[in-house]
């Protein structure tokens, strides 16, 4: 059973500056409710209560929304709107959260390597809040989680994407290990190749279940494109041990990193409401 899920917060999210120049990116709202908030409802519904976020400076509010708030509470006591707290309250009641700081930025890899406190000697899920997915049934993580209990190994979730946008991605090569379930043992990962060298077109999105031998995989891993340390590179690590499956999600992701993906998601969760 997977008990704890990562959440790496710590980024700047310059693409969504002037917003983001105060406001963690993690709570932009789509509709009524911040990106990480719908994280964690996704790990919740995969059975997870534990959340161990990675913040930094200036991303307070991230801890303040996943708290009581005595005083507006007491101010819509009673009243009409007292019901649009329901859910973060039932969020509060049911899960556990802590946090890190990330000192200075330098790459997931190296995020995940400061949440290892948070996470101790266990395998754990890795959750990216700017990437939103929709399912019909369950969730990404949950699905991806009945495939961790199948092979026991690192799991990474993956969607095709246009050959010409492989430089946004890590992407992988792998085998075919069960059609009916496209999952993938990954035989290669490269970080953001230029279409020319990709592998593939299948693309690692944010999200992952890490077995824990990731961390002492991530204390050698030497920084790579862009000087920083790629979560890729500890990866292939496992993957040349065969220890990695990748896995073909079903559901739907919005790049909420992206102005693009952000409207996007907004326009879906909005006609979604009004059905």
């Amino acid at each position: 059973m997977i008990h704890k899920c990562l959440f790496p917060a710590a980024g700047y999210g310059t693409r969504f500056l002037p917003a983001t120049k105060a406001t963690p990116k993690e709570m932009l709202p789509v509709l009524t409710k911040p990106l990480i908030q719908y994280g964690v409802e996704e790990a919740l519904d995969a059975g997870i209560h534990t959340m161990a976020i990675v913040t930094g400076r200036g991303k307070r509010a991230i801890e303040d929304h996943f708290d009581i708030s005595y005083e507006l509470e007491h101010q819509i006591k009673g009243g009409s709107k007292e019901y649009l707290l329901d859910e973060i309250r039932s969020l509060i009641d049911q899960c556990t959260f802590s946090y890190t700081r990330q000192v200075e930025m330098k790459g997931l890899g190296h995020a995940i390597l400061t949440g290892e406190t948070l996470i101790g000697d266990e395998p754990f899920a890795v959750l990216l809040a700017d990437d939103l997915c929709a399912a019909d049934g369950a969730g990404v993580l949950k699905q991806m989680i009945e495939v961790y209990e199948k092979y026991q190994c690192s799991v990474v979730a993956i969607e095709e994407v246009p050959m010409d946008q492989t430089d946004k991605y890590g992407i992988i090569a792998g085998d075919l290990v069960d059609d009916t379930n496209d999952t993938y043992r990954v035989t290669d990962m490269v970080e953001k190749p230029d279409p020319k060298d990709a592998p593939s077109n299948l693309a690692i999105i944010g999200r992952y279940i890490l077995t824990p031998d990731i961390f002492d995989i991530l204390k050698e891993t030497k920084p790579g494109k862009g000087g920083e340390i790629q979560i890729t590179d500890a990866l292939l690590e496992q993957a040349r041990q065969g220890k990695v499956i990748a896995y073909k999600f079903k559901g739907r992701r919005f790049d909420c990193g992206s102005v693009e993906g952000f409207v996007k998601a907004t326009n879906y969760f909005y006609e979604l409401g009004q059905q």
